[in-house]
């Protein structure tokens, strides 16, 4: 069966084009002309999606070809498109960008490929005119299988400018130009050392956001021809649904599992396809705020604390010391517990962050380094420092946890600026083939029923990821 779903993926020339706030500015002027819009973000990322969500009304998706086979991509988009009337993917730095120099893994252009979908091509036209052409063309002609339907030019510096390097683009590349973007200085939304204020953190200064939002709108509605943008979404050919790999009917064991998940300012990396697949085999997810809330939900037989930034929250985490209690009882009594990256930091004893160089507003707020206390429920500590990691990992269990089995191999990545000292040996879930983990290639902190580790996973990419850590929660252990 094939379905026909209006899409378009927007992507750049290169990283800081602007694609961001441009794509923000499309989703909530398409939104305001009625359209239903399901919006998507290639690659790894978490605070893109989040900002997508906020401004379409929809939860926003992640796509990625080095996490995800063809035909999961493909399950993924067309389940999540369902009801909208078009379909906005952002791209991942510049088009070709992936995960090697001499293919197109884990790029935008390998999203666009397999959906078959045409691209608008946004370039930093800053203090150039002709060259875009050369710019277009250059991106035109290295994989013959990709459509640039449209180019927007972003960062222009006055009206004469724009014509100049519109034209020369149309002249040259036979490409239109839809949309020309004047340089404005106050369109940005801010930046921290792992990448953008996050959408959730936005909730919370709500008039700052709504304002700046507005101003991104006004300046896309002013500037970006969007009839012709529907008019190359609708041009994208109908595609072929695959057999449903991740969504299908589940067989589950009676009784459900209430499983608690941390979100807030602090904790709010998750991709929701994760937590859908989630609620398939059989969980009640109750979200709760490790900052505000005095203990966790009642009943929930397993605690799921995902990334974030908790070094930015240390003196509000710390200073819940009823929350940070509760969290150890229900560990010591056996609880279940996941925990990623920030999850992991907030799971030890005491975490110290000193604001990376060049951090602006509330990241800057304390410059010399701080401690917080944290849950006790790893020994050791986590400081930040300098160093940056950030990879796709491929990772190999060598011990049964709760979420696998030695042996089963799994995809994910890590990114961050911290380092962690442990206090005791411990004992590792995963073997890093690919990555750096916590020390020496190692990854996964395991003890009694608590995993806890630097690698990010998506349960599109490590299938057995929702099953095995709802039975965990299930049967109060892993089996």
């Amino acid at each position: 069966m094939d379905t026909a779903i209006p899409r378009v993926v927007i992507a750049g020339d290169r990283s800081s084009a602007g694609k961001t706030t441009i794509c923000m500015g499309l989703l909530s002027a398409l939104r305001a002309q009625g359209l239903v819009v399901q919006s998507y973000k290639v690659g790894l990322d978490y605070i893109d999606p989040g900002f997508h969500t906020l401004v379409s009304g929809r939860h926003s998706r992640n796509l990625d070809g080095f996490l995800m086979s063809p035909d999961v991509v493909k399950e993924l988009f067309i389940r999540n498109s369902a009801g909208a009337d078009i379909a906005v993917i952002e791209g991942v730095r510049g088009l070709y960008e992936g995960l090697n120099y001499f293919d197109d893994v884990g790029s935008t252009a390998e999203i666009a490929k397999i959906l078959r979908s045409p691209i608008i091509l946004v370039i930093d036209a800053g203090s150039i005119t002709r060259s875009v052409a050369a710019i277009v063309n250059g991106y035109k002609s290295l994989d013959q299988e990709l459509r640039i339907a449209g180019v927007i030019l972003n960062n222009i510096g006055s009206e004469r400018h724009g014509d100049k390097a519109e034209k020369a683009v149309e002249m040259y590349s036979g490409v239109e130009v839809i949309g020309k973007i004047p340089r404005q200085r106050d369109l940005g939304i801010s930046m921290r050392h792992l990448g953008l204020i996050t959408a959730t953190e936005c909730e919370y200064r709500e008039a700052t956001f709504d304002s700046v939002l507005k101003k991104i709108k006004a300046s896309v509605e002013a500037n970006v021809d969007l009839n012709m943008l529907l008019d190359v979404a609708k041009s994208a050919p109908a595609l072929n649904l695959p057999v449903a790999k991740l969504f299908q009917p589940r067989k589950r064991e009676s009784g459900e599992v209430r499983i608690a998940v941390a979100f807030d300012e602090a904790f709010n990396f998750y991709y929701q396809d994760t937590l859908d697949l989630l609620v398939q085999e059989g969980a009640e997810l109750v979200f709760f705020s490790p900052i505000r809330d005095k203990k966790l939900p009642d009943g929930v037989d397993a605690v799921y604390i995902g990334g974030g930034f908790p070094e930015i929250y240390g003196a509000e985490l710390s200073a819940n010391t009823q929350m940070r209690h509760d969290i150890k009882d229900f560990y010591d009594g056996y609880g279940v517990i996941y925990a990623e990256c920030g999850g992991l930091m907030y799971l030890m004893e005491e975490l110290e962050y000193a604001p990376v160089q060049g951090l602006r507003g509330r990241d800057a707020e304390h410059q010399e380094s701080n401690s917080y206390e944290m849950c006790g429920v790893l020994r050791g500590r986590v400081k930040f420092g300098e160093k940056r990691v950030v990879n796709y990992v491929i990772g190999e269990f060598r011990n049964d946890c709760i979420i696998g089995r030695n042996g089963d191999r799994f995809k994910g990545h890590e990114f961050h600026h911290s380092e962690i000292t442990l206090e005791d040996d411990v004992e590792f879930a995963y073997t890093i083939l690919r990555g750096e983990g916590i020390k020496d290639g190692m990854d996964g902190i395991i003890t009694k029923n608590c995993l806890a580790a630097y690698a990010h996973l998506h349960a599109a990419s490590y299938m057995g990821f929702a099953e095995k850590f709802v039975e965990s929660a299930r049967r109060k252990e892993f089996v």
